[in-house]
């Protein structure tokens, strides 16, 4: 991921890479955050892998936990590492930033008005905390 959380900025834009938040995100999306806002159960989170804090990590807040704690997954169902089912809930000062938009990048073969209309059409959506997913990811 770019953009560390520097102290002082309101917004921000992070990259996303790997696969843990397959479908809702892919590897190369760019994602527009916003730090120190109020995170929700079910908000796409930046946060500091608290095992190894220089490593920034997009997860989904699934639910709050005591201690001001958050329990954090992938969407991915496939790739179950790197979240808290390795090192449990996350304490709330490592969750940096929520995500309000994803872009997803243009493809290198879309010449055509049609194909680049189709990307603009898709490219773009606002992130909303997704409390069914926060449902179905708690009961796996």
């Amino acid at each position: 991921m770019v953009d560390g959380g520097r102290p002082g900025r309101r917004f921000g834009l992070v990259e996303v890479t790997g696969p843990s938040m397959v479908p809702t995100l892919l590897d190369g999306d760019t994602l527009v955050v916003r730090y120190g806002g109020a995170v929700r159960p079910g908000d796409v989170v930046v946060l500091r892998h608290p095992l190894q804090q220089d490593l920034l990590v997009v997860k989904r807040a699934v639910e709050r936990r005591p201690g001001g704690r958050w329990w954090v997954l992938g969407d991915n169902p496939y790739n179950e590492t790197g979240d808290s089912t390795d090192y449990g809930a996350v304490p709330g000062e490592l969750v940096l930033a929520t995500a309000l938009l994803r872009l997803r990048p243009r493809e290198a073969g879309q010449r055509s008005l049609r194909a680049r209309l189709s990307w603009a059409v898709s490219a773009l959506r606002v992130l909303r905390a997704d409390s069914s997913a926060s449902s179905r990811l708690r009961a796996r």
